[in-house]
């Protein structure tokens, strides 16, 4: 892990003072018109993957688009999109973020690491510099969103981008059971302790309809994500159903929008696209 950040520190011009870097970044978010950050309260309630497709129907509608994932431990962005190799370094000597297509671009920890399966053994201070070297030291160029993917909780992560992206906005993911929402209300009081605006909530893997019989059927529940929206004051976005291909594609990195795209699933999607897609 020490030569990894010290690459890092080497394309962040490791000699410049503090204050040089924090420049580097505004500049480099001055060029972003919206941030969104998707955390969730848990693990397994699909943020990832919220991340991932949002970011793909923003950039099927016509938007640039940006997906920086600070998921550190468990950086998962670059397998769904089918990403794979090293980011290389460009002329201006910063970093390249790797292209998913003409309107999307990625930056992972896991396009920084020789192995996929190394782990991150980070404490804050270190998580700090990274995120901040994923912001200043890669050339995003100007897009119309940047789309943040947080690690489940509310740590040194989402700590460093509410401090690093003061206008970021929070979209907190959530499946409609009880053990998740309560997570959640701890997501949403995080954002309001921490004066981020919370663009809205969306109710992930809410509700499965049966292929063979066509029942629906409520995995894990139904309606608890728009309750917690409506008792909280905040933006409710959405109900995106569970889907098993939208697992079978996220596994192999295949893009469920374009596989899928007349299916509930997508169609969620672009609802809630649309709406950040207004913003502009």
């Amino acid at each position: 892990m020490v030569q990894i950040q010290s690459s890092m520190d080497t394309a962040g011009q490791q000699a410049n003072p503090q204050a040089n870097r924090d420049a580097e970044v505004k500049r480099t978010l001055d060029r972003v018109k919206h941030k969104f950050i998707v955390m969730s309260g848990k693990g397994g309630v699909g943020k990832t993957s919220t991340a991932v497709n949002l970011s793909l129907t923003l950039a099927s509608m016509g938007h640039q688009v940006g997906i920086m994932d600070v998921d550190l431990h468990g950086p998962d962005v670059p397998r769904m999109l089918g990403l794979s190799g090293m980011l290389d370094m460009g002329a201006n000597q910063k970093l390249n973020p790797m292209r998913y297509s003409k309107n999307l671009s990625a930056v992972s920890i896991e396009s920084l690491t020789p192995t996929k399966d190394e782990a991150i053994i980070w404490r804050g201070p270190v998580k700090y510099s990274a995120i901040q070297q994923f912001i200043g030291d890669v050339a995003w160029g100007d897009l119309d969103f940047l789309l943040i993917d947080a690690p489940p909780g509310t740590g040194d992560e989402p700590l460093t981008v509410a401090q690093t992206i003061p206008d970021a906005k929070a979209i907190i993911v959530t499946t409609p059971q009880e053990v998740s929402l309560a997570d959640v209300r701890k997501s949403i009081n995080f954002c309001k302790t921490v004066k981020m605006e919370i663009y809205g909530l969306i109710e992930n893997m809410s509700g499965f309809v049966c292929p063979h019989c066509q029942a629906a059927i409520d995995l894990f529940g139904s309606g608890g994500g728009e309750k917690t929206a409506a008792a909280t004051d905040i933006p409710f976005l959405g109900k995106i159903p569970f889907d098993q291909k939208m697992v079978e594609c996220g596994d192999a990195g295949v893009s469920y929008q374009q596989q899928h795209k007349d299916s509930p699933v997508a169609d969620a999607f672009r609802t809630v696209a649309q709406k950040m897609a207004r913003l502009l």
